[in-house]
């Protein structure tokens, strides 16, 4: 329906236009070349003789005449049933006729369709006989060249073969083409500069129509060839937000434009002869558009969605067009599923899952009984196997859905004709039972039962779609008992979508549909095995040699539908709702506040100060700064009063700067080596330190002394965390070692003994680890790229995910412990799902990205060069960039109400920031 309101918006097709004819009159995979303004001349040579004007069409394998006169039916004369083609008077008996029609076409011919009588859209009216039709051309000296056309096109249809009929059709339109070249008159402006000009094909549902596409250094042209519905379709570059490579035909020759973020429908949609010429306007297009919005990944939509910034609609809408869904191809139209279950009930009750589908489980495999049928045929089965023999998305049921408001389209695909009245869309609870209960019915539904325009349930045209066999005249759609109204029916079919139930479990049906349970033998597990035609790479037709075959192979599998491309291989991350809104929140946020109303709302205070620090964080600035190093800062604590800092340095120094006198007070070496990261332990009475050469430190800040020593690993130990009197620390040793033990309590007493708990090994050297909220999840970097989760619980991998091209510089869980993010030395900051360990964000840097602060929304990184940027991952884009460092950000710190930060650099100084409100 998006394409039925596109089209009428462009006033290219209106069902009651002054203009009839559309390229929905031809057959499939035909073609309108030409036409010509004439008279179509009726009982020629008697008394009623009469001539009626209108327009001749010259097409691939038909000829129309729509007269101008709307209450006469279009004529349609298929060439194949064409007997004799010629000027008329070399026709035998019509000799005597000559002088007097110098400009007439005589057709004889044996069956001719009447098309839109009085512009009433209906099934075809059907004349058979052999008969005779004499057409007057306005340009007399055009008859000749016209004839010669319609016989070769008509040799072409008389072929016994269809593959031979296809090969001479293409020659002559490529023949066509070639002749021509693009008008650059049409430019909008003669400064334009031409940088490539090819041949290619516009796609509209159901027809293509051939032309000449150009591109400027400003404009995207496309010229058709027939000049049809208008001479020019022109697109400023500068206007492009979206386009996607697409595969039309099994064949990866499609490109799709969009001037809209969220549009459904695009703004051309062009199919080429050659891949390099796609390839080449693709690059050009991607390479002019500004901010990188020319590729969009399935990732980065997936953050925005499960953080709430996507409704489940928009991010269907945005799969599907990641996966070749198209509303320009019917059989590849955007699918959508049915998320009620129940149609009888007087109420929909959204609260109860009842009330809802089975997402889990693909349409085939809802009923259990058809199930078992269907899986004793797929044992018994040949190979290739497959459940199911009819898709859940195809031409047939979108327009099935859509008869109503696309009455030609249907017209178009089912050669004139409209479907029996009783398998037409009659009523929701009778399509729904019968995908529920059908042998071969497993249809999926269409972005239009979320949307708004309730036009596809009404019978507003007053379409005659026949009598069903109760007798009662098909008309509006029956709705289900809980609908007041189509409106009402749609408003409650979004409210489905957009419920807890469903976004609880919508990624279930993501992965059928688009995930790791579309193909292979989680497929299979799944109950989601198609015909092998219907999948990508399913068939190569270039390997077909037979003309015919794969005419008829490209036939079956448009007509059939399509699998959209597969889009995840791992599991689909669910989406975060209130029932899942943290799978580890530290115990605080746990424990019972009931008693403690003052407490409460500190913790809201707080939460509220974060949320508003955060979306106000391009609002840093610089405060004051202290070269307190004699080489890069490395790690910085700060005490619970914010009264002192704590740095270490490759200097091999722990520094105690006092924020309030702005002055150094002590200066600490435990050795020569570097030390890489620090830590104040609760109760701000002793900071931890890790060194290259392999051990970590604890200093007592009262007694200003060493007070103890680690010595657990065999290279340099890179980083350290602690929490609940557990020490992790991480080595270039290849290993993450969990510790237990308190350190002793004054220097010089017995030194406590630190108990080994767990030792994570990894394949090489460890850079960076970080724990989640409640400490019960760790992830590490690794120096060649690698991302682990560990759950700390069991001491096990949950994810190993090759993240980055080169070392993980830093990693952090979101404060939900939902996601984790990496930044690499490549430049990229990658989001982690942590539940299924998928990559569902990825953004990329010029330079890299040393460390960073984040809410699990925005963040705050420290870049090579020095600089702070904000990124807004949601939206996937670099928010701002401040000035800071003369070298590299190496360490970052925030206070817990998020106003306050503090950077350390390559170039020695600390750096204290503060929000400016």
């Amino acid at each position: 329906m998006a394409f039925i309101r596109k089209k009428r918006r462009e006033q290219q097709l209106q069902l009651y236009s002054k203009e009839r004819f559309s390229l929905l009159l031809l057959n499939l995979e035909e073609y309108y070349f030409e036409q010509h303004t004439a008279n179509h001349i009726q009982h020629k040579g008697s008394q009623n003789e009469r001539k009626i004007r209108g327009s001749l069409k010259i097409c691939s394998k038909s000829v129309i005449f729509e007269p101008d006169a709307t209450s006469q039916p279009i004529i349609k004369i298929p060439l194949r049933d064409c007997i004799k083609i010629g000027k008329h008077g070399e026709n035998g008996a019509n000799r005597h006729f000559a002088k007097a029609v110098s400009g007439g076409i005589s057709l004889i011919f044996s069956q001719v369709y009447f098309i839109k009588e009085h512009n009433i859209v209906a099934p075809y009216k059907i004349e058979r006989g052999t008969m005779e039709y004499v057409f007057e051309l306005d340009v007399s000296g055009k008859v000749e060249g016209v004839v010669e056309t319609l016989l070769q096109l008509h040799r072409a249809s008389c072929l016994d073969k269809l593959g031979d009929q296809t090969a001479m059709i293409t020659a002559i339109l490529q023949s066509r083409l070639a002749r021509t070249s693009f008008d650059k008159n049409r430019f909008q402006s003669v400064s334009e500069k031409l940088h490539m000009e090819c041949k290619a094909e516009m796609v509209t549902p159901l027809v293509t129509n051939p032309g000449h596409v150009c591109i400027t250094d400003t404009n995207l042209y496309f010229q058709p060839l027939n000049g049809y519905p208008k001479p020019m379709v022109q697109i400023t570059l500068h206007d492009v937000r979206r386009i996607y490579k697409r595969r039309h035909g099994l064949m990866p020759l499609g490109l799709e434009v969009f001037c809209t973020e969220d549009d459904l429908c695009s703004d051309v949609y062009l199919k080429f002869y050659e891949r390099q010429d796609r390839d080449d306007l693709y690059f050009y297009i991607a390479t002019y558009l500004e901010h990188h919005v020319a590729e969009r990944t399935a990732e980065g939509y997936t953050l925005q969605w499960q953080r709430g910034l996507l409704s489940n609609y928009q991010y269907l809408l945005h799969l599907n067009t990641l996966a070749d869904r198209s509303c320009n191809d019917l059989s590849q139209y955007p699918v959508f599923p049915w998320v009620v279950g129940d149609y009888s009930s007087s109420e929909l009750d959204l609260s109860n899952p009842g009330t809802f589908r089975d997402l889990s489980k693909p349409v085939g495999a809802l009923n259990k009984e058809r199930l078992e049928r269907l899986l004793t045929r797929y044992q018994e089965m040949p190979e290739p196997k497959f459940m199911y023999g009819s898709h859940y998305s195809s031409p047939g049921y979108v327009l099935f859905y859509l008869v109503r408001i696309a009455p030609e389209y249907m017209l178009c695909l089912q050669n004139g004709r409209f479907d029996n009245a009783d398998r037409m869309f009659n009523s929701i609870a009778e399509t729904w039972k019968n995908c529920l209960d059908g042998a071969t019915d497993f249809k999926e539904l269409i972005p239009e039962f979320y949307g708004d325009d309730v036009s596809f349930l009404v019978n507003s045209l007053k379409l005659d779609l026949g009598k069903r066999q109760g007798g009662q005249m098909v008309d509006d759609v029956e709705l289900p008992p809980w609908a007041r109204s189509p409106e009402d029916f749609l408003q409650k079919s979004r409210d489905a979508l957009e419920s807890d139930y469903v976004s609880e479990h919508l990624h279930e049906w993501i992965d059928l549909v688009f995930g790791y349970k579309q193909k292979g033998r989680d497929a299979v597990g799944a109950h989601n095995v198609f015909h092998p035609l219907t999948y990508e790479g399913g068939v190569d037709l270039n390997s077909i040699e037979d003309p015919d075959e794969k005419v008829a192979m490209l036939t079956q599998i448009l007509e059939f539908g399509q699998t959209p491309k597969q889009l995840f291989v791992t599991p689909h991350p669910r989406r975060i709702t209130p029932k899942f809104k943290s799978l580890a929140q530290p115990s605080s946020y746990n424990a019972s506040t009931a008693d403690t109303p003052g407490e409460e709302s500190f913790e809201d205070l707080t939460e509220e100060s974060r949320t508003l620090a955060w979306s106000n964080i391009t609002r840093l600035q610089l405060h004051e700064q202290h070269k307190i190093h004699k080489e890069a800062v490395t790690g910085i604590a700060v005490s619970r009063s914010g009264s002192s800092v704590f740095t270490t340095s490759q200097d091999s120094t722990l520094k105690m700067f006092s924020k309030e006198s702005k002055m150094l007070q002590r200066s600490i070496s435990f050795s020569n080596m570097a030390l890489s990261s620090c830590l104040l332990l609760p109760g701000d009475a002793t900071v931890v330190s890790s060194s290259w050469d392999n051990n970590v430190y604890f200093y007592s800040i009262a007694f200003g002394r060493r007070q103890d020593t680690l010595m657990g690993h065999d290279d340099a130990v890179s980083k350290i965390c602690w929490h609940d009197n557990r020490l992790y620390s991480a080595s270039w040793d290849s290993t993450v070692k969990v510790w237990s033990g308190v350190p002793a309590e004054m220097p010089g007493s017995r030194r406590q003994q630190f108990d080994l708990l767990a030792e994570l090994e990894h394949d090489v050297s460890v850079d960076t680890i970080s724990l989640s909220a409640a400490s019960t999840l760790l992830v590490s970097g690794t120096k060649e790229g690698t991302v682990t989760i560990w759950d700390l619980t069991a001491a096990t991998v949950l994810h190993q995910i090759p993240c980055h091209s080169g070392t993980v510089c830093d990693t952090a869980f979101s404060p939900d412990s939902r996601h984790v993010l990496s930044a690499g030395e490549d430049g990229c900051l990658n989001v982690v799902d942590v539940q299924t360990g998928m990559l569902i964000s990825s953004m990329t840097s010029e330079e890299p990205q040393r460390c960073f602060l984040w809410d699990g929304n925005s963040v705050l990184s420290g870049s090579q060069s020095g600089e702070l940027l904000v990124w807004d991952l949601l939206g996937g884009k670099i928010r701002e960039r401040i000035q800071g460092h003369t070298g590299a950000v190496t360490c970052m710190w925030m206070n817990d109400q998020c106003s306050s930060v503090i950077t350390g650099g390559e170039d020695r100084q600390i750096m204290f920031w503060k929000l400016q409100y």
